[in-house]
């Protein structure tokens, strides 16, 4: 089981590693209180459900003196040999007051200290979460770095540190279904041979063989294909770089039976040969 858990200063990004876990396929809880940890840990380790076992959650200081909870149960974790992975998130005090000020955001702890100012808030915040920095497996200081590095920061944690480390989705589809709106690109391929107008396999499926077969044995299929995966090739690398942790690409037919299911098959099983994690995702095939 993969169980994340953010935590760290108030302005310094949890909410935005939180959303980048989300985007990878973490079940994601923001302001778990404290005192619960312990009974969900319990919880998604018990679970049967996939979905649980991949969690990321924030605690941080609007727990307020419940952090105590908190430490124990990681030091409790840890004697129980109990797997997690702790991320920390820092910046720098002044660039944490300027944040505050540009999102015209209250500190959670602005009522915690007398004065309810922000620097007097960061300060005590520091001085709860001293001991939580001192035990993060990551810490990541976020003065200088945008919204789009944490994010690519973030997910090659867990995504792996290689180039390939995106999720590709082939998503078939029939246009006369009307086209997915979900997807980073679409790819019509219409312009293919239609084993529809072919008896014998009009009601066949891309999955079967002869389907598959009469699809690819064009010299007009050899050369669309080419021409797709060469692209694909080239754009993976590109969107990787600029943070992109998800890439789906819807591929269309008429109906979503036949030549798109055979596509993003061959689209599948292409970019596994090469590294990438890839699925598909057949929305049409059964309508």
């Amino acid at each position: 089981m993969d169980f994340v858990i953010i935590t760290g200063l108030s302005g310094a990004g949890k909410t935005s590693a939180l959303h980048s876990l989300e985007d990878i396929g973490f079940y994601c809880v923001d302001n778990l209180p404290s005192q619960l940890l312990y009974t969900f840990y319990n919880l998604c380790e018990s679970s049967t459900d996939e979905a649980m076992k991949r969690v990321a959650i924030v605690i941080d200081a609007r727990g307020g003196n419940k952090l105590n909870d908190f430490y124990f149960d990681l030091m409790r974790f840890n004697e129980e040999r109990k797997p997690y992975t702790l991320i920390f998130l820092d910046a720098r005090d002044d660039v944490l007051i300027r944040r505050f000020k540009e999102t015209r955001r209250r500190h959670p702890l602005a009522d915690s200290v007398p004065d309810n100012s922000i620097e007097s808030a960061i300060s005590l915040e520091n001085s709860y979460l001293e001991p939580f920095r001192k035990l993060a497996d990551h810490i990541i200081n976020t003065t200088d770095v945008s919204t789009k590095m944490l994010k690519e920061r973030v997910t090659r944690i867990f995504l792996g540190k290689n180039e390939k480390s995106i999720i590709l989705t082939f998503v078939s589809f029939g246009f006369k279904h009307g086209a997915p709106n979900d997807c980073d690109s679409i790819f019509d391929v219409r312009c293919l041979p239609n084993p529809y107008y072919i008896p014998e396999l009009k009601n066949k499926t891309g999955h079967n063989d002869e389907v598959r077969d009469y699809v690819f044995n064009s010299e007009d299929t050899e050369q669309f294909i080419k021409k797709l995966t060469d692209f694909l090739d080239l754009c993976m690398p590109l969107y990787l770089k600029e943070g992109k942790a998800e890439f789906v690409a819807g591929i269309g037919c008429t109906g979503g039976k036949h030549r798109s299911v055979a596509i993003a098959e061959y689209l599948k099983k292409h970019f596994i040969k090469q590294g990438y994690k890839s699925s598909v995702y057949h929305r049409d095939i059964n309508k």
